[in-house]
């Protein structure tokens, strides 16, 4: 009995799932078979028409054997006759040029005739050489995109939000272990690759190398540090944002190279909570937290207007003030004096809202590239004056 190398079998099955199993999926537009047969019957014509413009063009280079010259009508069966294949040899080219035409135009159009009458069964067979060629194309002009890892409620929502923010579907690829969930992304008009985000080989079908942000939204905390990890590894610049169930597991992420950490259930429960101590409040955050619906929040640079005076004195609701790689609160003492170089964040109606401007490390390096979000500077709060968490 014949003993086969474990290692060569390892190698074989590894390779036959980074074939079919971690695969790169871009989105198709599904047409229905009425459309497609419509289409061919109409190219069909053209070629057809085409063909008989030639002929009855030189028409006396052609020799009718029934006599007489050849007319529209036997221009017309002629060529049916000779893009079908049949060829009953009553009308054929007797000079020179019908010969040359023919031979460079006529049976050109005859194979593409051919082609088309035939393309359900070679669609078939060149399906896969042109999503070779567009998988090939879109590996080597993706960049400065997001990836989405898990496209469940909290990735899909993240993806909506991102959309509604301004961000195109080319730039949005979704990594999912379900080739089903894929499919549904694909639907969506995404780009995605199925297989395990925690692996390295994944990620970089994905092109993390070349991403500038990545949200991680798996099912599990574990997954989501492994998947931390493994992108950081990959992509040192790059922007990570990653949502976690529990709160104790949000420090362990920002160790493994997180920059942002949302605990969806203890927003969740916070969110609940308000929601039943005062129901309008409740409302108010979800009208926040809802991209493009009512109340939005959004960032912009302060304007030269606004340099050298108070937040309190600016036209929109300031929350926030960004300085450097520091994001300091509204009532911080040096938040109380906006600078020029400063980016605020600030609460607006909807259709007062222009485009989202991108998060650049600077007004003055201005790279394209996004930052790493600055964290949050608490001020120093006494008993002796306590405020409302939730407005000024």
């Amino acid at each position: 009995m014949k003993l086969r190398n474990p290692l060569t079998a390892r190698r074989k099955r590894i390779a036959y799932a980074d074939e079919y199993t971690f695969r790169v999926q871009l989105p198709r537009q599904l047409t229905g078979p009425l459309i497609q047969v419509a289409k061919r019957l109409l190219m069909a014509h053209v070629v057809l028409f085409t063909a008989v413009v030639i002929v009855y063009f030189d028409r006396d280079g052609y020799t009718d054997n029934a006599g007489g010259g050849v007319t529209l009508l036997e221009s017309l069966y002629y060529v049916t006759v000779s893009l079908s294949t049949t060829g009953y040899g009553d009308i054929y080219p007797s000079s020179e040029t019908a010969r040359l035409l023919t031979t460079f135009a006529i049976t050109p159009l005859r194979v593409l005739f051919l082609i088309i009458l035939v393309g359900t069964s070679l669609e078939v067979l060149t399906e896969r050489t042109r999503q070779q060629w567009r998988l090939s194309h879109w590996r080597s002009t993706v960049r400065d995109h997001i990836v989405i890892v898990g496209f469940g409620t909290k990735g899909r929502s993240a993806a909506e939000t991102l959309l509604s923010a301004g961000a195109t579907k080319d730039q949005i690829v979704v990594v999912d272990p379900s080739a089903k969930v894929i499919d549904a992304a694909n639907a969506d008009g995404f780009a995605g690759v199925v297989g395990d985000a925690t692996r390295s080989s994944v990620l970089e079908r994905a092109r993390l190398d070349r991403a500038r942000q990545i949200v991680i939204a798996p099912q599990r905390d574990d997954t989501a540090v492994l998947v931390t990890l493994t992108a950081r590894q990959i992509n040192k610049a790059l922007n990570i944002v990653v949502a976690v169930r529990e709160e104790e597991n949000a420090p362990l992420l920002r160790q493994s190279g997180a920059d942002s950490v949302v605990t969806s259930s203890g927003a969740a429960g916070r969110l609940l909570g308000l929601s039943l101590i005062s129901p309008s409040a409740g409302q108010v955050m979800e009208d926040l937290i809802q991209q493009g619906e009512g109340l939005t929040l959004a960032e912009r640079p302060v304007t030269k207007a606004e340099a050298g005076r108070s937040p309190r004195d600016c036209p929109d609701l300031v929350v926030a003030v960004i300085r450097g790689h520091r994001l300091l609160t509204y009532d911080h003492p040096e938040a109380a004096e906006l600078q020029p170089l400063d980016r605020i964040v600030v609460i607006r109606r909807r259709h007062e809202e222009q485009p989202t401007p991108k998060l650049r490390k600077s007004d003055e390096d201005d790279t394209g590239e996004l930052r790493t979000p600055p964290r949050m500077q608490p001020a120093k709060r006494s008993w002796h004056t306590p405020r409302d968490d939730l407005g000024q």
